[in-house]
């Protein structure tokens, strides 16, 4: 099987959120997944409007 990021060339990270225990985290996921692209995009442009890549602020570890 291969995963979403590589079968899609996903090389940009412009969304992450944090939560306080794995079960949050696991439960918001869940949710997300069933929402449709254009909710998605709106929740993404709500807190990243430029759709800057975010991936530096995980290796610098300020997420």
């Amino acid at each position: 099987m291969i995963g979403f990021t590589k079968r899609y060339d996903i090389k940009t990270l412009v969304y992450t959120e944090e939560h306080a225990t794995m079960p949050h985290a696991i439960a918001r996921e869940k949710k997300l997944k069933h929402w449709g692209r254009l909710q998605k995009i709106k929740l993404i442009e709500e807190n990243n409007p430029e759709w800057k890549d975010l991936s530096h602020l995980l290796l610098e570890g300020l997420l």
